[in-house]
C-alpha cells in the first residue's frame, strides 16, 4: 500500500478521473443477468463503496466515467469470437441499448457533469471507445478503475490503462468477481504488479481532504 503523502500526490484531482466499469442494472442490479455476480457485487460491499467513491469525486471536483456494455437488438457489431460472448446471446436479462439494463445502478449517482461512455463490443471500455480521447482531454494521469468484473473487464480495463500510459489505481474493495475468493487472488497475483493498490477510504481521504 502507497502512502497516505504518495497516493495524495498520484490522486491530484486535476489529473485524476474516476471510472466504473460495467455497474449498471442489467449486471449488479436486483434484475441482472449474471445474478451470482451481482450478489457478490452487493454482498463484499463493493457496489456501496463504489457510490461512496463517485458521491466523494463529485463533491471532490474529481471527473467521473461510467463505462457501460450494452448490445443491439439485432446484435449487430457485437463481438461472437469467443465462449463469453456466445453466452451472453443466452441469456434471459439482455444489455439493449435504450433499456433500464444498461442505466447505472443504485446506490451510484451519476452527476449532470459526468460522462457516461457505452460500448456495443469487446472487453474494456478503452478499447476502441471515446474514452480514451476523454481521458486525453481531460489531463488525466490517475485512473481509478472500479465495477465489475474482476474476472475480465476490470483486468483489461487496468492493463489497457498502463499500456496507454496512464497510472492505475484500484481500490481493492471496489472490484468484485466470483467466485468471492477469485477478486483477492487477481488483485495479489496480476493488478498488483501493474496498478497501486489501495482502500477505498484512503481514496476518499484524498478526493476529500484538507487540501482541498
Amino acid at each position: 500500500m502507497p502512502s497516505r503523502e504518495q497516493l495524495s500526490t498520484l490522486l491530484a484531482p486535476d489529473g485524476t478521473v474516476l471510472l466504473t466499469v460495467e455497474c449498471q442494472q442489467g449486471v449488479v442490479g436486483p434484475d441482472s443477468a449474471l445474478p451470482e455476480l451481482a450478489k457478490e457485487a452487493r454482498s463484499s460491499g463493493a457496489l456501496a463503496n463504489i457510490a461512496r467513491l463517485v458521491a466523494g469525486a463529485h463533491r471532490g471536483g474529481v471527473q467521473v466515467i461510467h463505462a457501460i456494455a450494452e448490445r443491439r437488438p439485432d446484435g449487430r457489431g457485437a463481438n461472437h469470437n469467443a465462449r463469453l460472448f456466445r453466452a451472453a446471446e443466452r441469456l434471459p436479462v439482455q444489455q439493449l441499448s435504450g433499456t433500464t439494463a444498461v442505466r447505472v445502478a443504485p446506490p451510484i449517482e451519476v452527476a449532470e457533469e459526468d460522462f457516461v461512455v457505452r460500448r456495443l463490443h469487446g472487453l474494456s471500455p478503452l478499447a476502441g471507445t471515446d474514452v480514451d480521447a476523454l481521458l486525453r482531454n481531460l489531463g488525466c494521469r490517475t485512473l481509478v478503475v472500479t465495477g465489475v468484473s474482476a474476472n475480465v473487464a476490470v483486468p483489461n480495463t487496468v492493463f489497457d490503462a498502463v499500456n496507454r500510459g496512464y497510472n492505475a489505481v484500484v481500490p481493492a474493495d471496489a472490484i468484485a468477481g466470483v467466485p468471492s475468493d477469485y477478486t483477492p487472488a487477481l488483485i495479489r497475483n496480476t493488478l498488483a504488479l501493474v496498478a497501486t493498490i489501495t482502500a477505498t477510504d484512503d481514496v476518499l481521504a484524498c478526493f476529500e481532504g484538507p487540501r482541498r
